[in-house]
């Protein structure tokens, strides 16, 4: 399950957590979880989820406060757990740009559908289709899925999030330095060698020819870009 979507989970009941937890699971995705506020936000920071499920009432800071931290800094998708009844928490949750909101107790299909359709949502609020196919590769930006031809292709999480970045900004150029600092941190910006293994390893699982590469090009001297469809 490397490449599974990541979804953070933040509440304060354990049952609830425990419940998500095996029920996500189930259905292929990879689930971290904290019970406080400022453990979701450090994980949101470290982990990047692809989604956050959050509780308003964490006890050490009201729920719309961590939305608007995470706005600050992200455009994940956020769905709201809310008591049934607080209208008024909802609609302020959505005004601060949370995605959808679930009133507890909630039935898991629902969940699940509305999980995929924020997901799906925010790739096309960013202009980018959730599946991206080229030159015989397709990557289901939901599902981290990345087939070529008809067969589904292992990638480790750092290959997929560099291909991911790549798909994001298909047709552009992306320097080694960008890429080195959004897929493996500011430490590593001057790590241009270390980044020619990553996408050398891609070239072999992806291109046809991975001498003569048609999908991952090389600018030289400035960095790679990714073969935008026709």
């Amino acid at each position: 399950m490397a490449n599974a979507p990541c979804v953070l989970i933040a509440d304060d009941e354990p049952p609830i957590r425990r419940f998500l937890r095996t029920s996500l699971a189930a259905q292929g995705y990879r689930v971290v979880e904290a019970a406080a506020a400022a453990d979701a936000l450090d994980l949101a920071a470290r982990e990047k989820p692809d989604l956050v499920i959050l509780d308003l009432g964490l006890p050490d800071m009201n729920g719309l406060d961590v939305i608007r931290a995470l706005r600050a800094k992200s455009d994940v998708p956020v769905i709201v757990l809310s008591v049934r009844g607080d209208e008024q928490g909802k609609v302020a949750a959505l005004d601060l740009g949370a995605d959808d909101y679930v009133t507890k107790p909630f039935g898991m299909d629902e969940l699940i559908a509305r999980i995929r359709t924020a997901m799906r949502h925010r790739f096309q609020a960013q202009g980018t289709p959730p599946v991206f196919a080229v030159g015989g590769v397709s990557v289901d930006l939901v599902r981290r899925v990345v087939k070529r031809g008809d067969s589904e292709i292992k990638l480790s999480p750092k290959e997929y999030e560099l291909l991911r970045m790549l798909v994001l900004n298909a047709g552009k150029v992306l320097t080694h330095r960008q890429i080195l600092n959004e897929v493996w941190g500011p430490a590593h910006v001057e790590d241009a060698q270390y980044l020619r293994v990553f996408v050398r390893n891609l070239r072999q699982k992806l291109e046809s020819d991975p001498a003569r590469p048609a999908l991952i090009l090389t600018e030289p001297g400035v960095g790679y870009r990714l073969h935008a469809p026709a």
